[in-house]
Order: C-alpha cells, then sequence, then structure tokens
C-alpha cells in the first residue's frame, strides 16, 4: 500500500487524485506520484487529462468539476471524446476554421460540371443543396469559372446579331 502523500500546495480532487501547478506547468498527481504534466496553457493537453482521468475512473467528472470550478457536463464531453477517439480527437484533428463546411473539394467538381453543362446557378444550388451565394463567391474567388463564351452556340447568335 502508498500512502497518499501531496505536496501543501496541492488542490485535492479526491482522496488519491490531486493537482498541482508549478511554475506554469499543470501536474496531476496520483497518490502524490505525477501521472500527467501539461503547460498551463495548453487547452489540448488540459481536455485530453480531464477526460482520462473521468474514462480511466481515476475521479468522477463531478469531483473533478467540484475541484477545479469548471463546468461538469464539459468534462463528460471531454471523457465521451477520449473514450470515443482516443488521443485522435485531441491533436489530429483537422482544422477547418474558415473553410466552407459544405463546399468540400468533391462538391466543388460537381458544381464546376454543372456549370459546364450550362445549368444555372440557381438551378444548380437547388440540386445540391447549397445556396446560391455559396456559389457566386466560388465564382468571384476564381475556384469556380462560368462556361465558356466560344461555344459554337454563342458564336452563332452573337454573328448574326
Amino acid at each position: 500500500m502508498q500512502l497518499p502523500l501531496f505536496p501543501r500546495d496541492t488542490r485535492l480532487v479526491n482522496a488519491t487524485l490531486g493537482i498541482r501547478e508549478d511554475t506554469g506547468m499543470v501536474y496531476y498527481l496520483h497518490n502524490g506520484s505525477p501521472i500527467f504534466c501539461h503547460e498551463k496553457s495548453d487547452i489540448n493537453h488540459y481536455r485530453f487529462i480531464y477526460g482520462n482521468l473521468v474514462a480511466t475512473r481515476l475521479c468522477r467528472a463531478s469531483e473533478l468539476a467540484d475541484a477545479l470550478g469548471v463546468n461538469r457536463r464539459s468534462i463528460e464531453r471531454y471523457a465521451k471524446k477520449y473514450r470515443e477517439n482516443d488521443t485522435d480527437g485531441y491533436f489530429n484533428k483537422q482544422d477547418r476554421r474558415g473553410q466552407c463546411f459544405k463546399m468540400t473539394p468533391e462538391v466543388l467538381s460537381k458544381v464546376q460540371d454543372l456549370l459546364d453543362q450550362g445549368l444555372s446557378q440557381e438551378a444548380i444550388a437547388r440540386q445540391l443543396h447549397i445556396s446560391c451565394s455559396s456559389i457566386r463567391n466560388h465564382l468571384k474567388k476564381g475556384t469556380l469559372k462560368k462556361r465558356n463564351n466560344n461555344h459554337p452556340y454563342f458564336i452563332i447568335f452573337s454573328k448574326h446579331s
């Protein structure tokens, strides 16, 4: 048996788990021995460790929430994410900030094919369940191009006008 001996400035979560901050680092102690540490500003590690502590049953979400003054539901979400994805959910996620969630490269390819066939922007938007403004935006940016006006159909009518 090992007695749980913690430094004086340790915030206890339960009888065997404590959290201590020292020189910009946060240490998680089990029975007085460090099991995790991270920089105070590292949010991904913070969330990962909270999820891990609850998922491995070193503490309950409510104990952690009470000891740290954070929302219990947030800690439960971290634990669920840890159970479902392990470390990948925290450290290998794609950064999609500032990107359209509907206008993926596959959808852009479909839109370009339909534009090449001569369909209107409104018809394409209805067919693919996207907004006309997103098509206009991509046309403006140059990621999509309108149908070529040198098509024989346009040349015939432009010569006779």
